[in-house]
This record gives C-alpha cells, structure tokens and sequence, in this order.
C-alpha cells in the first residue's frame, strides 16, 4: 500500500474514533480493503468457458448476458465491467457452481 492511502486510512481511522464520520463514509476512505479484480482479454475468457465445458449461450446464461456479449468479450471488442467482471473473477476462483 502507498504511503498516501496509509496516510487517508490513518486519517479517516481517526475520525471514525472521533464520531466525525460514519461507518459507511469510512469504507469508501479505506476501500483498499477491497480485493481487486482482474480483468480478463478475449482469450482469458475464453478459456474461462472452455474450462467449465461450457457452450457460449449457457455461459451467457449464467452471466445474464446475450451470447452476443459473449462473442464480443472472446474477440475482444467489448470489455467486462461491473457486475459481468465480478462474475468472471469469481468464476475463475471458485468454479460454476458458484455463480449458479
């Protein structure tokens, strides 16, 4: 971690302690907390589905997306972002049964 977000997490700590913030405003100070997540090229996410032996619309399913989204991702046209990028970082570590 850098020396500046050890600086803002001291800093938001201690207004916590002091009442001045809430417990809400500190999580969004210290959200390095927070694991982050990979973002994956066309070819990760194919692979991604190759691996759980899945056919690009019951990949699509599972993501709640149209299997033109997952056309795209695979050719690298689009990009995962949000919940769809959440998704494929949960499926990389923990398998389908996860997420279905």
């Amino acid at each position: 971690m850098s020396n500046i977000q050890d600086t803002i997490n001291d800093i938001a700590h201690g207004l916590h302690r002091a009442d001045l913030i809430d417990k809400k405003t500190l999580r969004e100070l210290t959200d390095d907390e927070l694991p982050m997540l990979h973002e994956y090229t066309g070819e990760e996410i194919r692979q991604l589905r190759y691996c759980q032996h899945l056919s690009q619309a019951v990949f699509a399913k599972y993501l709640n997306v149209s299997p033109a989204m997952i056309r795209s991702l695979e050719q690298g046209k689009r990009h995962a972002h949000g919940a769809i990028l959440k998704l494929l970082n949960i499926l990389e570590k923990h398998g389908i049964g996860a997420i279905i």
